[in-house]
């Protein structure tokens, strides 16, 4: 008598479409949570201008200026929040702007825009204020600016 080890047919349709159901269920979880990475880096690089607002602000105060810088970005051409109307960089390391892409920024001159969740978030500096801050009323925005 020969014994077969082999899978029988039924079996293998039975492995695939188990796989088949494990993916359904798995991709969706995989896509919400690329979403959130970029609602966390967006909330990441908001907070980190904020704060680079706020500390050229005390260099300038020590110095004996009261006023903020008059611009985000405008050292290098092609990147964003790496110069300003100083000798060094707002941020350590720039922004390449990039757009229509989730997960990145565009923009110069003071008005920027973050893209999130298929649109983009619209940020203003205000050299007057040194408010870095989008529409409230965006659902999009309160995500990023909690």
């Amino acid at each position: 008598m020969i014994r077969r080890t082999a899978f029988t047919m039924i079996e293998l349709v039975f492995v695939i479409v188990v796989l088949g159901i494990l993916a359904a269920i798995a991709v969706p979880r995989l896509a919400a949570t690329r979403d959130d990475a970029m609602i966390a880096k967006g909330k990441s690089d908001v907070s980190a201008i904020r704060a680079a607002i706020v500390s050229e602000r005390q260099s300038r105060l020590l110095k004996g200026e009261s006023n903020y810088i008059s611009k985000l970005d405008g050292k290098t051409t092609g990147v964003i929040f790496d110069g300003n109307d100083s000798t060094h960089s707002l941020l350590q390391y720039g922004i390449t702007p990039e757009s229509g892409k989730d997960g990145k920024w565009s923009g110069s001159n003071n008005s920027y825009t973050y893209q999130i969740l298929g649109s983009g978030v619209a940020f203003t500096y205000t050299p007057a204020t040194g408010l870095f801050d989008c529409d409230h009323t965006d659902s999009n925005c309160a995500l990023l600016v909690q």
